[in-house]
């Protein structure tokens, strides 16, 4: 078991396990009799126990990464006294008779371009990634569901800018009970679960660049940005600074263990995933031709 990666700075030995500190404080890992080196005369040690049990260590440390960050979201919202809901209340000025004809105040809008709709914010999260001038949307108006191509509308900004935009507004909040309380942070991390493949999707597409990644310097400067945001809003709106630096870095907090389950699973040989992934191909060769893929 080791806190931080690298060299050994300190190590004890306990029972059965040797504990160390090392001297890169960017990660830790903890790892089993027979893990790294792919074999072992101890029938305790991992690569000689049943592959569903070997699955289930694998994959613990994605599920504790993923409740860690579900945890920190029903903390966070524990005090919210009601969510806004994806729920049209009106319309812009200026938006396109096109739109407001198609669509009407109380629908309730359940998917953008093929994307769910769970939150408010997940509206403006898919109408962003729109590239042309119209939008695929479906909403549920009482007991129907209905799917229009909606026109976009060019909204003037603050800065003089303008903006293609849907044109409508959201702001009916429903009480936050304790059911939704939980609804909203389940579906809060699922955004953060989609956002992440959304990222590693644009990765592939060329949408965005390595150079939009951020290593350790890069959170830690995200960290302070978002520390500092959350101070500003809070003296704004009258409440103590550091609160509003704490709920900021919190949610990013639960936005990085979520991060962290998911990337994981990604079948890269040192990650969780990476093992998975051989077990399968190993029970594939297993199953054709008798033996297992060479360790080296």
């Amino acid at each position: 078991l080791a806190i931080g990666m690298g060299p050994k700075l300190f190590h004890k030995t306990g029972a059965e396990t040797e504990y160390t500190i090392r001297a890169l404080p960017i990660g830790g890992f903890c790892a089993m009799e027979g893990e790294e080196e792919g074999e072992s005369a101890d029938p305790r040690a991992f690569p000689n126990r049943p592959w569903w049990q070997r699955l289930i260590i694998l994959l613990a440390g994605v599920f504790m990464n993923f409740l860690t960050g579900l945890i920190i979201l029903l903390c966070l919202f524990s005090g919210a006294e009601g969510f806004y809901q994806p729920v049209i209340s009106g319309f812009v000025e200026g938006t396109s008779p096109a739109a407001q004809q198609l669509l009407q105040v109380g629908d309730r809008i359940v998917q953008v371009d093929g994307h769910a709709i769970y939150l408010q914010t997940d509206v403006s999260l898919f109408l962003g990634r729109v590239s042309g001038d119209r939008v695929d949307i479906t909403v549920r108006r009482g007991e129907d569901t209905i799917r229009n191509e909606i026109p976009l509308t060019e909204i003037p900004q603050e800065d003089g800018t303008s903006r293609r935009m849907l044109g409508i507004y959201m702001d009916s909040a429903e009480p936050a009970t304790f059911g939704l309380k939980l609804k909203t942070a389940w579906y809060q991390a699922i955004d953060y679960v989609r956002m992440v493949w959304l990222s590693l999707g644009d990765l592939v597409t060329g949408s965005v660049g390595l150079r939009d990644m951020s290593g350790v310097v890069g959170i830690v400067d995200m960290v302070g940005d978002l520390g500092e945001e959350g101070a500003a809003a809070a003296e704004a709106a009258g409440t103590s600074a550091f609160v509003g630096a704490m709920l900021n870095i919190l949610s990013f907090t639960a936005f990085i263990a979520i991060n962290l389950a998911v990337m994981n699973l990604l079948p890269i040989q040192a990650l969780d995933g990476g093992q998975i992934f051989f077990m399968a191909v190993n029970w594939i060769l297993l199953s054709v031709r008798g033996r297992k893929l060479d360790q080296k």
